[in-house]
């Protein structure tokens, strides 16, 4: 790696200490948003409302000098309506493309699964292209680009007007997270912090810590980090463990390996370190895998699936670098 690791991270220890400062107890969320950042993937939280998902979002926006859209999903809600339109400009006799809120740095899609199935995928097709197409015509989106999108809780999928979103559509997402409601010490804390929360939504004014143009270099350094080949091998073996599993009904895909390679080299960097050890892979593992397996129906609902990805890693044999 031709630059030192230590003047690498101080940006990035910034921005985390600074949203850290603000959103109280989801230190797991906001490592995991810079790694998606740092990685070109794209977030799935599932909670429920009120618990900092929007906060953290903006945030994360601001600190990187990006440009932050918030879309609120409805049943009627068209593709054009995330993508953009042409309109006639009767003044210049000329069609122009008006675009629509996915021309964003961060892009902040509330309750995703709200969304009929035709505009779900017109959004996650521009996150998988990096680019829309409207007529035929081809417009390329910002970068960096990050989605982070929220989902109706899966106990409240007998809710009118709501389109769970298909296995292949969630294999889009590279990571997914679940959000609980504060405990009562960080909410106190969140509490004491309120009017200074209000103050940094209001102003809108916040000077950025890092610039867009150093997250893509970061983004170019991130896949330098090195990656043995025992460490590849453990990945597969890990996904390969899940496929061969008589417990689950829908089993990860390749994009599960390539989403545990890509989010364990940014982990590797946020740490510190030169080269992937078998610790980042158990720590991006729960937040790779969870959306992207599911149980069968015999087993229940309740199954916890963090817990049973953890009893797999805790099975299977670690190589020694």
């Amino acid at each position: 790696m031709r630059e030192d690791l230590k003047t690498l991270r101080e940006p990035l220890d910034r921005l985390r200490d600074f949203i850290e400062s603000y959103i109280v107890g989801m230190k797991d969320l906001i490592r995991l948003l810079m790694i998606a950042l740092l990685t070109e993937g794209h977030v799935l939280i599932e909670g429920p409302p009120g618990t900092g998902k929007t906060l953290a979002a903006k945030l994360l926006a601001s600190s990187i000098g990006g440009v932050f859209r918030r879309i609120q999903m409805v049943p009627d809600i068209l593709p054009s309506d995330v993508l953009g339109s042409f309109y006639y400009d009767l003044q210049k006799s000329q069609w122009i493309f008006r675009e629509g809120p996915v021309f964003a740095n961060i892009l902040f899609v509330d309750e995703l699964s709200r969304a009929p199935p035709r505009t779900q995928s017109a959004l996650l097709e521009a996150m998988q292209e990096g680019r829309v197409s409207i007529e035929g015509r081809f417009f390329d989106l910002p970068k960096p680009f990050l989605v982070i999108a929220t989902q109706i809780d899966i106990g409240s999928s007998h809710v009118e007007g709501v389109y769970p979103l298909t296995h292949t559509l969630l294999d889009r997402f590279a990571y997914s997270y679940r959000t609980s409601y504060a405990d009562p010490q960080d909410e106190i804390k969140i509490l004491d912090k309120i009017d200074d929360i209000d103050e940094i939504i209001r102003s809108g004014s916040l000077k950025p810590l890092i610039e867009t143009k150093d997250i893509l270099k970061l983004q170019k350094i991130v896949r330098e980090i090195y990656v043995d080949q025992r460490i590849k091998r453990y990945i597969i073996d890990i996904i390969s463990s899940l496929r061969k599993s008589e417990d689950l009904a829908v089993k990860p895909s390749t994009r599960a390996s390539i989403w545990l390679l890509k989010g364990s080299r940014a982990l590797a960097l946020l740490e510190g370190e030169k080269f992937v050890v078998p610790d980042h892979v158990k720590k991006i593992a729960p937040y790779v895998l969870s959306h992207r397996i599911e149980f069968k129906s015999e087993f229940g609902e309740e199954r916890d699936v963090y817990k049973y990805i953890q009893d797999l890693l805790s099975r299977i044999e670690v190589p020694k670098l």
